[in-house]
């Protein structure tokens, strides 16, 4: 039994480790955050700070009524997330997104973790597994664990590592902008969180213009796989724009380049053919991201490239994209209900590296194991979230608590791959969704119905859940 005097360990100042480190130190357990930046660094980290975010500066919707990862964000709300604090703290403007100051918000969460007394933070490498008289870890080094851990984890469990890659948008200057072409407006003038309707700006392209964009995506001259890379798949969550390109020469224009829902002021009612989008990237409003232009172009090829759209001719790149190698392990064969490796109970994993994919799902798993590990070490009895809350829902996907046990040690675990929080994770809601007058909902109403119907049900039975009225038996 793991002593009560021993601190737990947490490896990787990611966001899954840093929230599983504020769960620890508020329920009394000490705390030791390994995170090996700066000694060591990544591919994709500029910073030294614990959370820092590589990707977008999105946390995505924050409709917490209608979709799934606002439903997620309102649950760490309500458990105390500090991932969920300094997000709001730091928020801008980004139509229903919740888009945050990366450096503002990855500073919060350090300085939160730094001051705490029940934390201590070392800035180290771990070359290998835990040392053995580590009795309770937390593993969350996310997609890019050193090779070495890595390594050591593959010897361990005796399975090879799944990996994906995943590509990192642009940052463009924001007063190198072109505003006599480029426009103001969130998409169907929506305001979100701390929005005003006109928190994105849109560069349109005429359908000239767009197949002209798209051809050159196609010829530019990208990254070039190293061997062992080749056979690595893609998340599709995050594509870089010139594979969604050579998926059709119209995919763009119905994704991330999509139209729709905006209305360009400089062309006296002529609707454009397609729309890049820029959402702001920090608080003082001078630098926005390329949405959904993860690219593995390389350098001199982006600037060509993306100075083509109206808008962008003289634009100055604050950070250009790149690619870089995510990793995660095959969860539902290795881990337990709790998120423990079944054949070595002290090591557990949070985060990315168990295959969620997405900010607010690796903060929450993260968010889990460090409640897990402090039930553990205090002795106190443990409970798993219902499976109809949205953490509920994410842990189930993780560990295979969805599947039956044979299914979850065989074609679960053979068929595993990384999956941000939705609601096809969600039981079904029980009974017909009806209006107020008895009559069966369809189509939109439906749906809209049936996602109230879930969310409601989601934090209703949190809310009994952290008041211990649902205990659920872990295994």
């Amino acid at each position: 039994m793991a002593s009560q005097n021993h601190p737990v360990h947490i490896v990787g100042g990611g966001l899954a480790g840093s929230e599983a480190a504020w769960q620890l130190a508020t329920r009394g357990v000490g705390v030791v955050l390994h995170e090996m930046r700066p000694v060591s660094t990544t591919a994709a980290h500029k910073t030294h700070a614990l959370a820092e975010l590589v990707c977008s500066n999105s946390f995505r919707s924050d409709d917490r009524e209608h979709n799934a990862v606002g439903l997620l964000h309102e649950e760490m709300r309500r458990l105390n997330s500090l991932i969920m604090r300094a997000a709001d703290t730091n928020q801008v403007p980004a139509g229903a997104a919740l888009a945050v100051d990366r450096e503002g918000f990855a500073a919060a969460v350090t300085t939160a973790l730094a001051q705490h007394p029940l934390i201590e933070i070392r800035r180290e490498e771990l070359a290998g597994l835990p040392p053995r008289e580590w009795d309770s870890v937390i593993i969350a080094t996310g997609p890019l664990t050193s090779p070495a851990l890595a390594d050591a984890i593959v010897k361990l469990t005796g399975q090879d590592a799944l990996a994906f890659f995943d590509a990192i948008a642009p940052i463009v200057y924001c007063d190198s902008i072109d505003m006599s072409v480029a426009w103001r407006q969130s998409r169907y003038d929506k305001a979100g969180p701390g929005g005003s309707g006109a928190d994105y700006i849109n560069c349109p392209l005429t359908r000239e213009q767009y197949f002209a964009f798209v051809e050159a995506l196609l010829a530019g001259d990208k990254v070039a796989f190293h061997e062992w890379e080749a056979a690595t798949p893609y998340f599709d969550g995050c594509l870089p724009i010139e594979v969604m390109a050579e998926r059709g020469p119209e995919t763009l224009r119905h994704g991330p380049m999509k139209p729709f829902g905006l209305t360009d002021p400089h062309a006296a009612g002529v609707k454009p053919y397609a729309v890049v989008q820029l959402r702001q990237d920090n608080r003082l409003c001078t630098l926005f991201n390329m949405v959904g232009f993860q690219t593995k172009l390389k350098h001199a090829e982006q600037v060509r490239i993306f100075r083509s759209i109206p808008g962008l001719g003289r634009a100055e790149f604050a950070r250009l994209g790149g690619l870089h190698r995510n990793t995660f392990i095959n969860a539902p064969r290795l881990l337990d209900g709790t998120l423990r490796m079944r054949t070595e109970p002290r090591l557990r994993f949070a985060g990315q590296i168990t295959g969620c994919e997405g900010y607010v799902e690796s903060a929450a798993i993260g968010l889990l194991a460090g409640r897990f590990a402090a039930g553990e070490r205090l002795c106190e009895p443990m409970a798993l979230p219902p499976p109809t809350t949205a953490h509920g829902a994410l842990l189930a996907h993780v560990t295979g608590g969805h599947l039956e046990p044979a299914d979850s040690a065989d074609h679960g675990a053979r068929s595993y791959q990384p999956m941000n929080i939705n609601f096809g994770l969600f039981p079904p809601p029980c009974g017909p969704l009806k209006s107020d007058n008895g009559r069966r909902l369809r189509g939109t109403q439906k749906s809209l119905a049936k996602k109230r119907a879930l969310t409601r049900r989601a934090l209703d039975d949190l809310d009994r859940w952290i008041t211990g009225e649902l205990p659920v038996a872990a295994e």
